[in-house]
C-alpha cells in the first residue's frame, strides 16, 4: 500500500526535533497504522496517511464490527489504537474497554471509576469526555472529578492518580490530555461557574504537579515575563492581565482550558486556547478581560508564555477560545513560514505564525457572521487584532435587561471544540461548522460558589435567508481566507473530521450518518446511518494490511443536550434545546462504536482489478511502520 508522508508530519515529527518531545507518543503516532492521541498528531491534523480506502472505493463500505459502551449521553472523542488492542472512553462515568483485536474485540480489562453522581451537577453541556492519551506504556484518563489516572496500557493497573482541581466550586475536566516530553497537559473545565482557567502540567512518571499556568491574574502565576511575552509583537506589559478586569473580578473570570491541545517539536512549544471570561454578562465585567478568548504559546518546559494572542476582547456573546489550533508548513507570498490555523467561536478563521504570533489571516468563515465587520488587519491602527464590532449586535452597548436579536453566529459559535481536519495533499482544511444565530439578554447575577455564573437568557434559531439548516460541512484555504466549498447540513455538524491520504474526508452528523466526501470537490461519496447522533471524532487504523474507519455514536454534547438530558424548556442547555428541539425526531441516545471495512481481502481493496489474463501479483500485507 502506498504510504505518502506528508511534509507537515515530516517537519514536525521526524526531524532532530524528537529528542524534544514524549519519544513514545512520536514513535506511535508515527505508524499510519494506529490511532496514538486523539488529534492524530501533535500538529493536530487529523490526517492519516492510509490510501487503501479512497475515493474510488469508498461507496462500497461497510460495518466490520461493533461495540456498545454501555452508556448513554453524548460520546466525543475517539478510540485509540495501539498494535492489536484498542481502547474505547466513556462519558461519565468514565469508563475505559482495552479491546483485543486480534480476538474479536475481547475486553482484555476495564476501568470504572467510582466518582460522586453530584459532579454531573456542574458539568456545563452535558457528561462528556473527549478522550483518552497514551504514552509510555500507559492510556491517560481525565475523569470527570478532575482526577487524572494513568492505567497500565497492557493490564488496566493504576500507576498514578492526581486530582488537580475541585467539583464543589464547579471544576470539571471534559477534553482529553496531551503527553509532551516528561510532561502530561491538562486543562480545566468550569467557566460557566466562575472557576479561574489554568494549564496543569503534570510530571508523567508520577503525576505530580510540575508547573501551573493561569489564564487570568498577576504575571507570576500566568508564568508572564511582561517584556518577553508579547501580543501582537509587542510585549504585553506589566499586570496586563489584572490591569483588564474591574478589582479582583479577575479571581472567578474563567478562561477555562477544555480545548484541543497542539505541540512543535523544534520550538517546543505548546498551543491551546482559553474560553469565556465570567460572567456572560459583559456590564458586570469592564474591560478586555485578559486573558480569556486567546490563543497562547508557551514553553513546554516550563510553562513560560512566548506570545498571546485575544481574538474577543471584552466578550459578549459566551464565543469561546478553545478549539483546535492546526501547525502546518505553508508558504505565504513564495516564503515558507509556521503556520497555526484556528477557526474560532466567533466565526472567523485565523492564520498566524506560530512561532513570533504574528497574525496573518482573519476571515469569516461562515457567511451569516455579523457580529463584527471585521479584524483589524492594520499594525498600526491602534484596533489591530480586534474585530470591529457591530452596535445593534453589542450586548454590552445595548445593556443589561435587553434583548439582543438576530446575533450571528450563536453562542455555540460558527463552530465549537469539534477539531477539522488538514490534508497536505491539498493543502486545504475541513471544517465541521455551526449555522445558527441567537438572542441573547444579558442580567446581573451575583457569584455563589459551585454555582452557575452565567447573567444571560438565551435562544437558537438556524440562520435567516439561508438554506434552512443548522451547519455546514466547509473544505477552507487558510492562505487566502476564502471557503473553497461548503455542504449544508440540517443540523450543526458536532463530529470531528478525518482526512485520509485516499482523497476522502469523513465526518459525522447529529441525526447519527457517518459521511465521506471527496477531499478536492465535496461530493458525497458514502453515508451510512449509525444507532445515535455523532458527536464523535472520525479516526482510523489498519490491521493485518486491512484500513478500519472507526466512529463512537451517542448524541449529546451542547447541541443535543435537550435529547441527553431530557430538557424540555427552550431556554434550558443555555438555549440549545429550543434551537435543537428537532433533532429528537431522528435520533435517540445510545452509546455505540461502529467500525467500517471494505469489503475482501486487503489487497483485493486495495489496488485496481487485476487483468484477468495478466499474472497475479503478490499481495500486499501485513503491518508498517
Amino acid at each position: 500500500m502506498k504510504r505518502l508522508l506528508n511534509s507537515t508530519v515530516a517537519v514536525l515529527l521526524l526531524t532532530g526535533a524528537a529528542s524534544f518531545a514524549n519519544e513514545s507518543v512520536l514513535t506511535e503516532t508515527a505508524k499510519p497504522e494506529q490511532w496514538a492521541i486523539q488529534t492524530g498528531d501533535y500538529a493536530n491534523t487529523r490526517y492519516s496517511e492510509l490510501d487503501q480506502i479512497n475515493r474510488d472505493n469508498v461507496g462500497d463500505l461497510r460495518v466490520a464490527w461493533t461495540f456498545s459502551t454501555g452508556v448513554l449521553r453524548g460520546h466525543e472523542g475517539s478510540p485509540l489504537v495501539i498494535g492489536d488492542i484498542m481502547y474505547v472512553h466513556t462519558p461519565f462515568p468514565n469508563n475505559v474497554f482495552a479491546l483485543d483485536l486480534a480476538n474479536d474485540g475481547k475486553i482484555l480489562w476495564r476501568y470504572e471509576p467510582q466518582q460522586n453522581p453530584e459532579v454531573i451537577a456542574v458539568m456545563c453541556c452535558d457528561t462528556v469526555n473527549r478522550g483518552l492519551a497514551y504514552a509510555d506504556g500507559m492510556v491517560i484518563l481525565s475523569q470527570a472529578d478532575t482526577t487524572v489516572v494513568a492505567l497500565d496500557a497492557k493490564t488496566g493497573e493504576v500507576k498514578w492518580s492526581t486530582k488537580i482541581g475541585d467539583p464543589a466550586i464547579g471544576e470539571t475536566l471534559t477534553a482529553t490530555v496531551m503527553p509532551v516530553k516528561d510532561k502530561v497537559m491538562v486543562g480545566v473545565s468550569g467557566g460557566e461557574y466562575g472557576i479561574r482557567g489554568r494549564l496543569t502540567a503534570l510530571n508523567l512518571a508520577d503525576g505530580t504537579e510540575a508547573w501551573k499556568a493561569y489564564s487570568t491574574g498577576p504575571d507570576d502565576e500566568m508564568l508572564v515575563d511582561p517584556e518577553k511575552t508579547t501580543h501582537l509583537g509587542k510585549p504585553v506589559g506589566a499586570d496586563s492581565s489584572l490591569n483588564s478586569w474591574e478589582g479582583d473580578q479577575w479571581k472567578i473570570g474563567g478562561g477555562s482550558i477544555w480545548g484541543w491541545f497542539s505541540y512543535d517539536p523544534d520550538l517546543n512549544l505548546i498551543y491551546y486556547g482559553t474560553g469565556n471570561p465570567s460572567t456572560w454578562n459583559p456590564s458586570q465585567r469592564p474591560g478586555d478581560n485578559k486573558w480569556s478568548m486567546t490563543i497562547m504559546a508557551r514553553d513546554a518546559d516550563t510553562g513560560m508564555a512566548k506570545w498571546f494572542y485575544q481574538m474577543t476582547p471584552h466578550d459578549e456573546w459566551d464565543y469561546d477560545g478553545v478549539n483546535e489550533n492546526i501547525l502546518t508548513d505553508q508558504e505565504i507570498d513564495g516564503q515558507p513560514r509556521k503556520l497555526l490555523t484556528h477557526f474560532d467561536r466567533n466565526g472567523f478563521g485565523y492564520t498566524l505564525d506560530r512561532e513570533s504570533g504574528e497574525l496573518l489571516v482573519a476571515e469569516k468563515f461562515d457567511p451569516a457572521v455579523n457580529w463584527a465587520t471585521h479584524v483589524e488587519m492594520d499594525p498600526n491602527s491602534d484596533q489591530y487584532g480586534r474585530p470591529q464590532v457591530v452596535a445593534e449586535y453589542s450586548t454590552a452597548q445595548n445593556g443589561e435587561d435587553e434583548n439582543t436579536t438576530g446575533v450571528c453566529p450563536a453562542a455555540l459559535g460558527s463552530k465549537d471544540q469539534q477539531p477539522a481536519a488538514y490534508s497536505p495533499k491539498t493543502q486545504t482544511f475541513y471544517v465541521p461548522t455551526n449555522h445558527v444565530c441567537m438572542d441573547y439578554e444579558p442580567f446581573r447575577v451575583a457569584y455563589t460558589a459551585g454555582q452557575p455564573y452565567v447573567g444571560a437568557t438565551l435562544s437558537m434559531y438556524p440562520a435567516p435567508d439561508s438554506h434552512g439548516g443548522m451547519g455546514n460541512f466547509i473544505a477552507w484555504d487558510n492562505i487566502e481566507g476564502k471557503i473553497k466549498w461548503s455542504l449544508p447540513e440540517q443540523f450543526s455538524v458536532w463530529s470531528g473530521a478525518l482526512a485520509t491520504a485516499g482523497d476522502v474526508v469523513f465526518y459525522g452528523t447529529l441525526e447519527g450518518y457517518l459521511k465521506a466526501v471527496d477531499a478536492d470537490t465535496g461530493e458525497e461519496l458514502y453515508k451510512f446511518k449509525t444507532p445515535s447522533g455523532i458527536i464523535g471524532n472520525v479516526m482510523t487504523y489498519e490491521r493485518e494490511g486491512k484500513q478500519y474507519i472507526g466512529i463512537l455514536s451517542g448524541v449529546g454534547g451542547w447541541a443535543g443536550i435537550g435529547l441527553a438530558a431530557g430538557l424540555t424548556n427552550p431556554n434550558e442547555g443555555l438555549g440549545a434545546v429550543g434551537g435543537y428541539a428537532a433533532l429528537s425526531d431522528y435520533t435517540e441516545l445510545g452509546g455505540q462504536l461502529t467500525v467500517f471495512e471494505l469489503p475482501g481481502e486487503a489487497s483485493a481493496s486495495a489496488e485496481p482489478a487485476a487483468d484477468p489474463a495478466a499474472e497475479p501479483a503478490p499481495a500486499e500485507g501485513g503491518t508498517s511502520g
